[in-house]
């Protein structure tokens, strides 16, 4: 099943992560940040077509505070090393600097599929270090399963050819 969006022939639809557990100065609380992000991600190009709720998380790694996480759909005529710089420049926006891998953080926003794409393609795909699409840990990940079951349940994973579904039941049966 393609991604629920109204892309246009042009366009390829794409789900955004977004996940905060550190509250902001102006947008209060994670999900508040959660929400405001939506916003600024539309304002930076990317609308939403379909926002998950938003998930109370455990921190994954020594990041400590809870998250707050959400996916969102959209559509873009961007390559994903081309959103990947947007969606940077919106986190620098809510003041997220560099720093520890898993550290909190105000705002995270991660590319997670690209269409039925593949970055940098299927063969590169595992073994590329920069930009991949689809996100090469989101099948071990419930806090984006999770979230996506509830916009994209039968988006189907084009290198490991299972649906978010088949995904999210085999990590939660372990």
């Amino acid at each position: 099943m393609a991604l629920a969006t109204a892309a246009t022939p042009a366009e390829t639809s794409i789900v955004i992560a977004i996940g905060s557990n550190r509250p902001h100065g102006r947008h209060g609380r994670p999900a508040g940040v959660v929400r405001a992000a939506v916003k600024a991600l539309g304002e930076a190009g990317f609308p939403a077509a379909a926002v998950s709720p938003i998930l109370g998380t455990r921190a994954v790694g020594p990041g400590g505070r809870d998250y707050a996480n959400a996916v969102m759909t959209s559509s873009t005529v961007l390559t994903p090393p081309e959103i990947v710089v947007a969606l940077k420049a919106v986190e620098r926006g809510f003041g997220r600097r560099g720093g520890r891998r898993w550290g909190a953080r105000v705002l995270d926003l991660d590319l997670i599929a690209w269409g039925a794409g593949v970055w940098p393609g299927r063969l590169l795909w595992r073994q590329s270090r920069g930009v991949a699409a689809p996100h090469r840990s989101m099948h071990l990940r419930d806090f984006v399963l999770a979230p996506m079951l509830t916009v994209v349940p039968d988006w189907r994973h084009p290198v490991i050819g299972l649906t978010v579904r088949q995904m999210h039941a085999r990590l939660r049966n372990g």
